[in-house]
């Protein structure tokens, strides 16, 4: 049991900080210190996730459901800590250092660092699991993120640091709440209406036109420097020049990212299509089979990993063009249009909103690309040791 005890150093370190906490104030206000007992929600709280911990450190065979019971811990105590962040006493310190005010509110501190303790034992323990359960493998970097914005929050709390320099977490997901209409117009112009379209034209013509180069050699000697060459122009050059063709809305966005996808999709491709040995392809030719027949059936399949690769790199660069080019003109609506008004307007909380709905969109479409990939390519090499 005491050998069990010591090799649990995170668990162990949480406990200790986690006591040591309760008893040191939380801060002062008004000239007065304020303890933990003068809050008793809070108190229960941490007194709760303490009683979680050495119930974890008692629990010799770490199990799936103790991976829960961790993360249970760890968001009560980090409930517990932002609860105690009173904005009145943060009001207090407006005229003190940094120093001062680290000092005076100690306890915070301390079971901040002693809750980090708990998350990283909790992802640990989960991280065993991930790869046996879908689940667990997005809860992991689900706690991960969460507790990246838990710390957030306590840092720009407990620093009284200006909300024009970072917002917290919480300012922002009021911004989101109290501006949820137009950041969905947003939504829709930029990701739905520009990334969308932009996106399956620039990969379906890079596609496409991959085909073409593996079926006349010659082009590829003309075609793929001139890719490389378009590749190279910075979004910032080509951006204007579109808004001058196409106009304001979606379709001078889409052409954007037609540029910026095109070449990925191109070069990745021919790699894929490429990769097909010298044996399949000769089995192909003992059946007699068409160019077309052999690129269906055995060049496409062996390429998949290659065309995905460029989706999910493209994913990423569809939104980050549409968003650029919508600084160089767009109707008065969009996520790139929105960061650089309001940007203007010092209302950097909704500025930060709009880049929570653009990451939050850009992962979920990159998301849903890797789990197409994973159904599809099921059998590469890169997957056989994931199966359940």
């Amino acid at each position: 049991m005491t050998k069990s005890l010591l090799n649990d150093r995170p668990m162990v370190a949480f406990v200790i900080l986690t006591v040591t906490a309760l008893f040191l104030p939380i801060g002062d206000l008004a000239g007065q210190s304020v303890s933990w007992m003068d809050n008793s929600f809070a108190f229960s709280l941490v007194l709760l996730s303490l009683i979680l911990g050495v119930y974890q450190l008692a629990t010799r065979n770490v199990t799936y459901i103790s991976a829960f019971i961790m993360c249970f811990c760890v968001f009560l105590g980090a409930g517990s800590v932002l609860s105690l962040i009173d904005p009145a006493i943060s009001s207090q310190i407006t005229d003190r250092t940094i120093l001062e005010f680290f000092g005076s509110t100690a306890a915070l501190w301390v079971i901040t660092l002693g809750v980090g303790f708990a998350a990283w034992r909790a992802m640990e323990l989960m991280s065993a699991k991930a790869a046996h359960s879908t689940v667990i493998a997005i809860l992991v970097p689900t706690l991960f993120g969460l507790w990246l914005l838990y710390l957030w929050q306590v840092v720009t709390t407990g620093f009284a640091i200006p909300s024009v320099l970072l917002p917290s977490p919480v300012q922002i997901g009021a911004a989101l709440s109290d501006n949820t209409d137009t950041l969905m117009r947003d939504f829709y112009q930029t990701f739905v209406k520009s990334v969308l379209r932009g996106f399956a034209i620039g990969c379906g013509s890079g596609f496409l036109v991959a085909i073409m180069v593996d079926k006349i050699p010659f082009l590829q000697r003309g075609l793929l420097p001139l890719g490389s060459l378009v590749s190279a122009i910075p979004i910032v050059g080509i951006a204007p020049i579109m808004v001058m063709w196409f106009g304001f809305d979606w379709q001078s966005k889409a052409a954007v990212i037609v540029v910026m996808t095109f070449f990925p999709m191109l070069v990745n491709t021919l790699a894929g299509l490429e990769a097909t040995g010298r044996l399949e392809k000769d089995l192909m030719r003992s059946y007699a089979a068409t160019y077309f027949q052999t690129l269906i059936f055995v060049r496409l399949p062996n390429a998949l990993p290659f065309i995905f690769n460029a989706l999910k790199i493209n994913s990423t660069l569809a939104l980050i063009g549409a968003i650029v080019a919508e600084f160089f003109g767009t109707p008065i609506v969009g996520m790139g249009f929105r960061i650089s008004t309001e940007v203007g307007r010092m209302n950097v909380d909704i500025v930060w909103a709009s880049i929570a709905v653009a990451a939050l969109a850009g992962s979920l479409f990159y998301g849903i690309i890797a789990l197409i990939e994973r159904r599809l390519t099921f059998w590469h090499p890169s997957y056989r040791g994931s199966r359940k």
